[in-house]
């Protein structure tokens, strides 16, 4: 079950509302001078995996508490195009007020649920994880790391403290043949607690490092299925393998069935496209159509 980061989404609703709306709604302020009873649904235009949800409905509430919500779907549930997400009803102002926001961040986090879901998907019947990585917006990262667990994707590091994972650079500032070898007896040494080794590798040499040096996952980064399948074959579960690098919807399955135990994908958080959605506005009282 995803956690939901409520302090962070606090905090990213106050400075989503201070960055649009902290010197006010210029445009419907010169329109609308009194209040003006209104109705309003925010509605899928996709397939979709909905994630959002809590920190938009806190939005609306932000900038007017007597707004009405009804939420019609929750964070976490499957939505097809044409469904009703979220129904608001109140001061047509403030709905114009908070849109842009609350649509931010239903579009933004849903996307990165629904692409995760379609990995998930792609890799079914496989027993691999679908990994995140560290490749968030600046201050969104909880926020986003808790969208990919609303897809069904689980978080991989959330901060440099929790865990060792040794990368390219690493490697190449010490001067050691046995540069991966070398690292992972370094860390295990002078580590502050039992953390869990993590080490980058680009070859099939370099896994047999790995192995020497007690690594307790393997990260395979920018190799093949068949290198994925050699170094599997070649660890016989001394350590987890995981693979990163050039990972797509495309490959992701071929990259299952090599047999890894994990797989981390940078795009899910860094190139998830935004979900579409919209939201319709009119005055309060209008019979309208058949909902869904």
């Amino acid at each position: 079950m995803a956690v939901l980061p409520a302090a962070d989404l606090r905090r990213a609703v106050r400075q989503g509302l201070e960055e649009d709306a902290g010197q006010g709604d210029v445009t419907t302020a010169a329109l609308f001078p009194t209040a003006v009873p209104a109705q309003a649904r925010i509605i899928a235009q996709q397939e979709l995996i909905v994630a959002g949800m809590a920190p938009a409905i806190q939005v609306f509430v932000a900038v007017d508490p007597s707004l009405a919500l009804t939420v019609m779907k929750k964070d976490g549930a499957r939505a097809t195009s044409g469904e009703t997400l979220l129904r608001i009803e109140g001061d047509g102002r403030s709905i114009l007020t908070a849109e842009r926001v609350a649509l931010n961040f239903l579009q933004h986090l849903s996307g990165i649920a629904t692409l995760t879901a379609r990995f998930r998907t792609a890799v079914r019947g496989y027993p691999v994880a679908i990994l995140d990585t560290r490749k968030t917006l600046p201050g969104w990262r909880a926020i986003q790391k808790w969208a990919v667990a609303l897809g069904g994707g689980t978080n991989h590091r959330r901060s440099l403290s929790d865990g060792i994972l040794i990368k390219d650079n690493h490697l190449s500032l010490l001067p050691h043949k046995q540069a991966v070898r070398h690292a992972c007896k370094l860390a295990k040494s002078r580590g502050k607690s039992r953390m869990p080794i993590i080490v980058e590798v680009e070859s099939l040499a370099e896994v047999t490092q790995a192995l020497a040096g007690q690594a307790d996952i393997i990260l395979l980064d920018n190799m093949t299925p068949t290198m994925v399948r050699t170094a599997v074959r070649m660890v016989k579960r001394r350590a987890l393998v995981e693979v990163s690098g050039g990972v797509t919807l495309k490959n992701v399955r071929a990259m299952a069935a090599a047999g890894p135990d994990r797989i981390s994908i940078g795009a899910l958080t860094h190139s998830a496209p935004a979900a579409t959605m919209t939201l319709e506005l009119e005055p309060a009282g209008r019979t309208r159509k058949r909902q869904r």
